[in-house]
């Protein structure tokens, strides 16, 4: 078997970041915006590179500013941008959040034409798939041609070499024209996928059958309300052929769940929340970053849950993924893993 030469690559959503100056304001009063960069492939690319990992991104970006501001700071960070392609006459995506916390954060997604989702099979060929132990696969790039098409490839790339496919559900609820078709598209993916990842919410919206289920509020587009029975969607995403299914529950920590019917659950880090947006994110760098280095589900959810519990604290997504040293610290201070 061929050695591969590279630890992860993550596919899909990269994005300015704007996140309200005004803590705790009411959206239409918010005076001032910092920028940052987001988008959840981004985020956990970011995430992983700061814990050490060697990462690479396969995104798109316009041929405009913010594609140059999303870029440098990529090319800062260490991750490998080397995948990342131009995309003449579309445009680098843009996210706007306010931010009251504990649990309220209006979020508005500038999503047109974006270069993100026009990403194509032959840019996953370039980004040569085969040569990474992990690609990390997003759920938002399954809804539009050609990222839809380009994802299911690099599962297939990836399939056939020996390199392990995970799957961020990362359901957002306004960028599909019908929320069912979210879940169809996750489930015919699923069969290519050995490990997936998401909150309740997501896992309920990867098993609904009437869009009437979704409830959001206050333009929560990240955290909408979904009713179901949330045992029976765990055992329906199982039954398609994933070894792993890790549940995030925020402060409450993380369960693992395995096609046998058995769980494990791993107690998260409460602290008091800043912002949410970006913890599931920081969970998956600090989860994946476990797995690479060969630790069992139990402490890589740990180091998962340590990193999102930091991020919620901080204003923002990438710009605030811990390093490392930080994790460690932060974890020996609250009991160890």
């Amino acid at each position: 078997m061929t050695e591969k030469k590279h630890d992860i690559i993550t596919v899909g959503r990269s994005s300015i970041d704007l996140y309200s100056q005004d803590i705790g304001a009411d959206f239409n009063d918010i005076n001032g915006f910092d920028a940052f960069v987001g988008g959840s492939p981004l985020n956990i690319s970011v995430g992983c590179a700061r814990l050490g990992v060697k990462a690479s991104l396969l995104t798109g970006i316009g041929n405009d500013k913010v594609g140059e501001f999303i870029l440098n700071f990529l090319n800062k960070e260490g991750v490998n941008t080397k995948s990342i392609p131009v995309i003449n006459g579309s445009r680098s995506s843009a996210v706007v959040l306010g931010i009251e916390p504990p649990d309220k954060f209006p979020l508005v997604y500038y999503r047109d034409n974006a270069a993100d989702s026009q990403i194509t099979i032959d840019d996953v060929i370039k980004a040569e798939i085969d040569s990474y132990k992990i690609v990390l696969l997003n759920g938002t790039a399954l809804n539009i041609e050609p990222s839809r098409s380009a994802t299911f490839f690099a599962a297939e790339v990836a399939n056939k070499n020996n390199t392990d496919v995970v799957l961020d559900l990362d359901f957002r609820a306004d960028q599909w024209d019908d929320y069912r078709a979210f879940g169809l598209s996750i489930r015919a993916l699923l069969p290519k996928v050995k490990i997936a990842i998401g909150t309740e919410e997501e896992i309920l919206a990867a098993t609904m059958i009437s869009n009437t289920q979704v409830n959001i509020t206050d333009q929560q587009i990240s955290a909408p309300e979904i009713k179901g029975d949330i045992n029976l969607s765990i055992r329906q995403l199982l039954d398609l052929g994933i070894e792993i299914l890790i549940v995030k529950r925020g402060s409450s920590g993380a369960s693992i769940h395995y096609p046998d019917g058995s769980k494990k659950d791993v107690p998260g880090f409460p602290v008091e929340i800043l912002n949410v947006l970006g913890a599931g994110d920081a969970f998956a760098s600090g989860f994946l970053y476990g797995v690479l280095k060969g630790w069992d589900l139990y402490k890589s959810c740990r180091m998962g849950n340590a990193s999102g519990a930091q991020v919620v604290t901080k204003k923002g997504c990438a710009n605030f993924m811990p390093y490392l040293e930080e994790s460690i610290a932060f974890i020996n201070e609250r009991g160890g893993f």
